[in-house]
């Protein structure tokens, strides 16, 4: 996938870096990306003519070319880029499509660097800590490797190992990002209605907590306590004196990668039920714990030899705060009553909703989607087919999910996938309807048979508390109309096209008026032997002559659009 790499391609593979080095290969990269950007909004730069095909091809090569450079970059940008494409509320649905395959599979430390690492971290030698250790990684990533090993007392662990010198590294990168975060905050373009301060603040809240082994040990310690009681999921159990910052060991629980489906039915497995139970650990994750696997993809789930679930990797969790479940169960009954403004108000509380001046635009969209989600019943939904329709909505409109909300939607979509390699019949919407359904009326206060009582009586409750509140609301209103802050926005479409017009004369006059001086004076120069000024004159004036036909075509484009 993508082009082939060998170790030299990793500058940053070494325990120190050059700060002057890198901040060359990221603005670089910064740089040359925008002098793309900007050359894609010129219909010049498209042979034969600008058209959408055009655009969207431009875009997948790009796509492909950051994905790469990505890679190149090391692992803060692998990370980074893993992130971004949860964000298809930001970015083109190109760029998030390839940097969702972006793998972080990259060579190897050496074994002497990793006992160098155990060392300081654990105060002991490996063979003082261990019976056996295998030198050869089981896998290496952008952020440490892994090692088999066995402990004294005859247990079989494996034991992460964060790579060399990557804090510095992060701490390197972090700041150089800072740089050109605040760049794009400041752009007139780029920044307008993008929070990017606000998703660099997120980025590096995860990145630090990714690279802290003893935060991944203590979410294993909380996920293995969730399931406790649920034979049919298995957590790697911690050993805390073999673990450190740097050094995570756990214990060693082989099975079967969930992708990998005919070593499942070659094991005897159900695959039906697998794909069922994938689905139901998640939302279990989700709406009864309240801290879910942010990362679910196939490498990090397992199948044992008696059909239990096994999940790796607890570097990246998602956390849903309390105060959040009121929002959601807002936004859970507004979607059910395809109610437009409640779903809108809901997501501004719940900070996916950036409010502006004019709301009227993004209701409507609410509104369409709600319109269009609800033609089918909920079982028949594809959680893939309603990401697509709430990040088209929300990509250039003022919508602004969470890191947790994207996480989810990604960690959906990813398990519906994993689901249909099991079950060509699953469907994720059909397993999680009853789970829904229940919090909804746990949600409530009611029974389910009580559940319309009690959202008659919150709808009652808002109707009273609108009714007291509304001589307050026209009295507000009144002081920003003294005070001049309520302005009204008309636009008329002949209005702007006389102006267009009127517009375009004025240009073509002042590009007339020079033609004709830049020709009368290489008329003149000709005249009296200055040969070369009279050239120089012509030429600007043929350079005029130019952009004045360019106006013309433009207004007369312009002029059969409307």
């Amino acid at each position: 996938m993508g082009k082939p790499y060998k170790d030299k391609a990793y500058r940053w593979n070494r325990e120190n870096y050059s700060r002057q080095r890198r901040f060359l290969d990221i603005w670089g990269f910064v740089l040359t990306l925008m002098f793309e950007l900007w050359l894609d909004s010129k219909p010049w730069s498209y042979p034969g003519g600008i058209t959408e095909e055009k655009k969207a091809a431009r875009r997948k090569k790009q796509a492909v070319w950051i994905r790469d450079t990505f890679l190149d970059l090391g692992p803060t940008f692998i990370k980074v880029g893993q992130l971004f494409s949860t964000r298809a509320d930001l970015f083109p649905s190109e760029y998030v499509e390839e940097l969702s395959k972006l793998q972080d599979k990259v060579p190897a430390f050496s074994y002497e660097q990793v006992e160098a690492i155990i060392e300081q971290d654990l105060g002991k030698t490996v063979p003082e800590l261990y019976r056996s250790f295998d030198p050869i990684p089981l896998a290496a990533a952008s952020l440490g490797q892994v090692h088999k090993a066995q402990l004294h007392s005859a247990e079989e662990v494996v034991v992460k190992v964060q790579r060399p010198g990557l804090v510095k590294l992060f701490t390197i990168d972090l700041e150089i990002l800072k740089g050109i975060t605040r760049y794009f905050q400041n752009h007139p373009k780029w920044g307008r209605g993008r929070d990017w301060l606000g998703i660099y603040e997120e980025c590096c809240r995860i990145l630090w907590l990714e690279i802290d082994y003893l935060n991944e040990g203590r979410n294993a310690d909380t996920f293995r306590r969730n399931f406790r009681n649920a034979d049919w999921v298995k957590v790697p159990r911690v050993y805390w004196r073999y673990t450190s910052p740097r050094v995570v060991t756990l214990e060693y629980l082989p099975g079967i990668k969930i992708s990998h489906y005919e070593a499942i039915e070659t094991a005897g497995l159900d695959r039906k039920n697998l794909a069922q139970l994938g689905a139901k650990a998640y939302l279990q994750q989700l709406l009864y714990y309240g801290f879910f696997h942010a990362d679910p993809h196939p490498g990090n789930i397992a199948v044992s030899a008696d059909g239990a679930l096994i999940f790796y990797d607890f570097g990246m969790m998602g956390k849903i705060e309390t105060n959040v479940r009121e929002q959601l169960m807002e936004t859970l009954f507004g979607i059910a009553g395809k109610d437009g403004d409640r779903v809108m108000n809901s997501l501004v509380k719940l900070g996916a909703l950036s409010p502006t001046d004019d709301m009227g635009p993004v209701r409507r969209s609410i509104q369409y989607m709600l319109d269009n989600f609800m033609d089918k019943p909920f079982e028949n939904q594809s959680v893939n087919a309603i990401a697509d329709d709430l990040y088209e909505i929300a990509y250039d409109q003022p919508f602004r999910f969470p890191a947790t909300f994207t996480f989810v939607m990604r960690a959906f979509s990813t398990l519906e996938g994993v689901g249909k390699g099991l079950d060509p019949e699953f469907n994720f919407m059909e397993v999680a309807q009853p789970f829904t359904m229940q919090l909804m009326s746990e949600g409530n206060g009611f029974d389910p048979a009580n559940s319309l009582l009690g959202e008659l009586g919150r709808q009652a409750a808002q109707v009273s508390s609108t009714a007291l509140g509304l001589p307050r609301r026209i009295e507000d209103t009144l002081e920003k109309l003294e005070r001049g802050d309520i302005r009204v926005r008309v636009r008329s479409t002949e209005t702007d096209r006389i102006l267009r017009r009127i517009n375009g004369t004025q240009m073509g006059t002042t590009y007339g008026l020079i033609i004709s001086a830049f020709t009368l004076s290489a008329t003149i120069l000709f005249v009296h032997d200055k040969v070369g000024l009279a050239i120089v004159a012509a030429l600007v004036a043929v350079i005029v002559s130019v952009a004045l036909v360019r106006l013309l075509r433009r207004l007369d484009r312009y002029e059969r659009m409307f």
